[in-house]
């Protein structure tokens, strides 16, 4: 099967999946370019369909998966109907669409002595997507989503996430009622700041802990702060004022990764 025009109706309703209305009211994403459909599959995520540029061909990565995959739709489409169903300027020749995996909160509780980055209104794709990939590379437990942060299953999150989106739970809840149960089961909730002065390098990452992570200029809400347990600094004993969020995300957890391995 084959789709040339981009005013179609299903190529329509892809494109809806461009904007996070559309995937809300799908219940579905869009998944750009071989290796994050490789990863998807791979990781038994439900992909719908597969779109391909219908000049170029199926590529080869994709078929041994595809046949194992019977149940994937795959359409041949030109063009123009790839850079409809796709935010980069070059589109990669292969796009999918999928069901966007649900987790309960209760998932983030699994590993009782896990650790869990949670974010609150933390608006960049790229660093919601970049933090999403650092959790998964260090083994964290999952990611909390707090409202207002940036779409986890927006194209450009996705992209920075690099697959890892589909290997650990990612939840999207209001963090206050979570951040609030974590604590009464024993975990310890950090944030990053300055006022305790508890460099993290000091402090205790061996038991159960929660990581958050706050917005980019204005840092944790005050209703999230009353949570946190105490705030944490990461040394800079250079020039520049502050740390890039994913960046900062990514020593935290790190050091929690030392801690636990001596």
């Amino acid at each position: 099967m084959n789709i040339t025009s981009a005013q179609n109706p299903r190529v329509k309703e892809w494109s809806e999946l461009t904007t996070k209305k559309g995937r809300d009211r799908q219940g579905r994403f869009l998944l750009e370019g071989v290796h994050l459909i490789q990863e998807a599959l791979r990781a038994g995520v439900p992909v719908r369909t597969v779109l391909f540029d219908m000049d170029k061909g199926l590529s080869s990565e994709l078929q041994p998966l595809l046949e194992e995959a019977p149940s994937v739709e795959r359409i041949g489409v030109s063009p123009a109907v790839l850079a409809k169903c796709s935010e980069t300027e070059t589109p990669q020749g292969a796009v999918a669409i999928a069901d966007k995996p649900e987790y309960a909160a209760d998932a983030l509780f699994a590993a009782p002595a896990g650790f869990v980055v949670a974010l609150d209104g933390l608006q960049d794709p790229g660093n919601v997507g970049s933090i999403i990939r650092t959790a998964d590379a260090a083994g964290a437990a999952g990611v909390l989503i707090g409202r207002g942060s940036a779409d986890p299953y927006a194209p450009k999150t996705v992209r920075s996430a690099m697959g890892s989106l589909f290997h650990l739970p990612v939840v999207e809840a209001a963090l206050v009622p979570l951040l609030a149960e974590a604590a009464a089961r024993g975990a310890q909730v950090f944030s990053t700041g300055m006022s305790s002065g508890l460099i993290c390098y000091d402090a205790d990452f061996t038991g159960p802990v929660w990581f958050v992570i706050g917005n980019e200029g204005r840092g944790v809400s005050p209703e999230v702060r009353s949570l946190v347990r105490r705030e944490l600094s990461i040394p800079m004993p250079g020039q520049a004022e502050s740390l890039n969020a994913a960046m900062a995300a990514g020593i935290l957890l790190y050091e929690a990764v030392r801690q636990r391995r001596q």
